[in-house]
């Protein structure tokens, strides 16, 4: 095929493919930069255009693979842009700044949660908790190592109890 009628049959297709960039783009603008890098690259391969085969879906399928291309690129770089006349980024990573607010409160409820366990079953809570092993603690507090297994497994299921009673109203209110 030659070079003219490789241009006149492009030409021909122009609407076509100026109406499927913008139904993949949703924008006039992005839409123009979609087909005319489609014609771009369809001018500078021209040559691996084979005679005889559909010459329509050869650039259709060029386009589509220029727009995902594309596509990939924006969701790999992931910035957000505020559209407002400064131009500033959001969230740039640069000044990050961490908030452990929540963390401390339910850390503090949780705290006074554990004041409120017995002592037979706070103790050996607390030594597991802070590293101690079962066989250390049965040995620090002189009792049998199935007991200090008990009363861990019964500190947890209190505190579990607790925390449960505690927010099940909370997720009954979020629902609402």
């Amino acid at each position: 095929m030659s070079t003219l009628e490789f241009n006149n049959r492009l030409n021909l297709m122009s609407t076509l493919l100026n109406s499927f960039a913008y139904n993949l783009t949703k924008n006039v603008e992005d839409a123009k930069d979609l087909f005319q890098e489609t014609a771009f690259r369809a001018l500078t391969n021209k040559e691996k255009f084979r005679p005889g085969t559909n010459f329509k879906a050869w650039l259709f399928t060029i386009m589509k693979n220029i727009f995902i291309n594309n596509y990939r690129k924006k969701v790999k770089a992931n910035t957000i842009m505020d559209s407002t006349d400064n131009n500033y980024y959001i969230n740039s990573g640069k000044n990050v700044v961490s908030n452990s607010g929540d963390s401390n409160i339910m850390m503090d409820e949780l705290t006074h949660m554990l004041d409120e366990l017995d002592d037979s079953i706070k103790i050996p809570f607390m030594m597991h908790y802070t590293g101690y092993k079962y066989q250390e603690i049965a040995d620090e507090l002189d009792l049998p190592l199935g007991t200090v297994k008990s009363r861990i497994f019964f500190a947890r299921k209190e505190l579990k109890n607790k925390v449960t009673a505690r927010y099940s109203n909370v997720e009954e209110l979020l629902r609402k």
